[in-house]
């Protein structure tokens, strides 16, 4: 599983004291925020734990992915210029680097 980013481990920090500071148990304090990072993980396409289709899993063909997992594929594969492209154009730019 990829290792959380130094911005994952402050928005978990900042989660979990809330929680905490509403009186919540820290169990359940630590679970919200661990929870509520990972969602954000899942929909930026930064992690493949996800059971829904077009979310991390390498045999999802390439238009059933969304455009951040598009881009995030065209930014491992070096594409210049992917934050300008729509989703068909990634398709296809990440199709012939591949």
């Amino acid at each position: 599983m990829p290792e959380w980013t130094d911005k994952d481990e402050r928005q978990y920090e900042h989660i979990k004291d809330s929680q905490l500071d509403d009186g919540k148990p820290e169990d359940e304090a630590k679970e919200v925020a661990a929870r509520t990072v990972n969602k954000r993980r899942r929909e930026e396409g930064r992690t493949p734990n996800q059971t829904t289709q077009g979310t991390g899993n390498p045999n999802t063909p390439l238009e059933d992915r969304t455009v951040d997992e598009l881009q995030n594929r065209a930014a491992e594969l070096n594409i210049e210029g992917r934050s300008k492209l729509k989703k068909a154009e990634l398709v296809e730019a990440i199709r012939q680097a591949s």
